[in-house]
């Protein structure tokens, strides 16, 4: 299902792996530590790097783990991430200047991602990006640390996220017209797409992340953004 983007776009709900920042060298290095120090075979970097983004239970059972054994992986990958490979990571190029446009046009920001809540708000402060953000750090929703094998843990984090855009003043599905309602997804993969549908939410898909070549359309992105600036003007025109 394609929706279609506002009118007026007031809030938005931002992803945080591969749309606000680069993530990937230190979740797949830990990702790696995780598989070895359980003694399960490391998939291929190519493989891990599709890890990026999803809940991580869901990307486990599809290499074939049992619950079982993708919770015991997924517990050391935790281990390391902490310590080694949470901030083996970095801002990418433009969003802050974005981020800041947007905020001075009077849009609202939120993140919404899969990953545990306490890591997100942990990396959101680290890099200053909780300026951006309505009421700081209170502005960053994830996952829960406990549901890291639930498969739609993202549609749970959009509830929430969307639920706070409400409360702030958004105006979501039927109750915004027929031009669809005023918060709009930003994300890199086709789990946020879906996962933003599920709540008549709209998805503006962005190609720097970690999305394969014609993901986003497939899933039903209602546009594509190629630059931080490009998407800035999405959201503000």
């Amino acid at each position: 299902m394609t929706l279609s983007l506002p009118h007026r776009i007031t809030h938005v709900l931002l992803d945080l792996d591969g749309t606000l920042t680069d993530s990937a060298p230190g979740i797949i290095a830990s990702l790696r530590a995780g598989f070895t120090n359980t003694g399960f075979e490391v998939p291929s970097d190519e493989v891990l790097r599709t890890f990026v983004g999803p809940p991580l239970g869901a990307s486990m059972t599809g290499v074939g783990l049992s619950d079982a054994d993708a919770a015991t992986v997924i517990t050391a990958y935790r281990q390391d991430f902490e310590v080694h490979g949470m901030f083996d990571n970095s801002v990418f190029p433009g969003i802050p200047a974005a981020l800041a446009d947007l905020r001075e046009a009077g849009v609202t920001l939120l993140v919404a991602t899969a990953k545990p809540e306490h890591y997100a708000r942990r990396i959101v402060e680290h890099f200053g990006l909780d300026a951006y953000l309505a009421d700081g750090l209170d502005g960053v929703h994830g996952a829960a640390p406990e549901s890291f094998m639930e498969v739609q843990g993202k549609e749970v984090v959009v509830e929430r996220a969307v639920a706070h855009a409400v409360a702030l003043g958004a105006v979501v599905g039927a109750a915004a017209g027929a031009g669809g309602g005023q918060v709009v997804m930003v994300g890199d993969r086709e789990h946020d797409v879906h996962a933003a549908a599920h709540h008549g939410v709209p998805t503006v898909g962005v190609t720097w992340g970690y999305a394969e070549p014609g993901e986003l359309a497939a899933a039903g992105a209602a546009a594509i953004a190629t630059t931080p600036d490009e998407l800035r003007k999405l959201l503000t025109t």
